[in-house]
């Protein structure tokens, strides 16, 4: 049923053995490669349904306007000086957890389509994808009002595919400084460099379209949405999808994000490597 949504035209998600599957994933695996992100333009036929849906539970996101850093650990945390986490942020948005989602939603449905899934995981070179343990992130809704942003963060999860439902009239632009940390490499000098305005070079923009598929390595790549102008709020899913099963968000973070924290998030967790956070 999710797949009906989908321009299968552009996008033949049921068809892995065509020449036209092969060839939108070996594009998709070129912008990875190049610049850690890649958008397939118009993936869905009919955003404003999207729109309609997201908007009816925009209202459901936690809201509370909270001091943070780039790694979303403890403010207060012992730091060294000079360390980027202890450079505080605003963090303006707020996001619909996945247990307010309905699962008739079309971003829920696309979320948890095997055929979906499988697409994503071939445009990341994986063998599978994993939808997130974690009951509150692995799905979510990104909402941020007018006069507000989403400040400098890394995700939780390696493999970030985002679709923005309702664009905002000004602002809330996309930036991303692609591969400044790996898995062997926090790189805290450059991390800091762009928190402080140094280093614009390593920051890229994105503009995006209702509709539009962002495939995206945000567990390496810092990236925020810039502030938010005029009437109407940016709201964007997020499928969270990780190479291995059990990701589950720390406490700290679930907290920072939902308000809330669940029992699962306080039990032992599947970590998919030793990053900071």
């Amino acid at each position: 049923m999710a797949e009906a949504v989908i321009d299968e035209d552009l996008y033949p998600l049921a068809e892995p053995e065509s020449a036209a599957w092969r060839e939108v994933v070996e594009r998709a695996r070129r912008g990875l490669a190049e610049d850690g992100c890649t958008v397939l333009e118009g993936f869905v036929k009919d955003p404003k349904a999207l729109q309609g849906e997201c908007a009816g539970v925009a209202g459901r996101a936690y809201t509370r306007v909270e001091v943070v850093n780039a790694y979303n650990i403890a403010v207060n945390a012992p730091l060294p000086e000079g360390h980027p986490g202890r450079i505080a942020m605003e963090k303006g948005n707020a996001f619909v957890a996945r247990d307010d989602i309905p699962a008739e939603f079309v971003i829920h449905q696309l979320y948890t389509s095997a055929v979906f899934q499988r697409f994503v995981a071939a445009c990341f070179e994986l063998p599978a994808v994993h939808e997130l343990a974690d009951p509150l992130s692995g799905l979510v809704l990104n909402v941020i009002e007018p006069g507000l942003a989403h400040p400098w963060h890394f995700d939780t999860n390696e493999y970030t595919v985002s679709m923005l439902t309702q664009e905002p009239d000004e602002g809330g632009v996309f930036e991303y400084c692609p591969g400044i940390r790996s898995p062997e490499s926090e790189n805290f000098d450059d991390v800091a460099g762009v928190l402080e305005g140094q280093r614009p070079e390593l920051v890229r923009q994105l503009t995006l379209k209702p509709g539009d598929l962002q495939l995206f390595k945000g567990r390496y790549a810092l990236h925020r949405v810039t502030e938010v102008a005029g009437a109407r709020a940016r709201h964007s899913a997020v499928f969270a999808y990780s190479e291995r099963p059990g990701v589950i968000g720390s406490v700290e973070r679930t907290r920072q994000l939902f308000g809330r924290v669940l029992p699962e998030h306080r039990s032992a967790a599947v970590r998919s490597d030793q990053l900071l956070d």
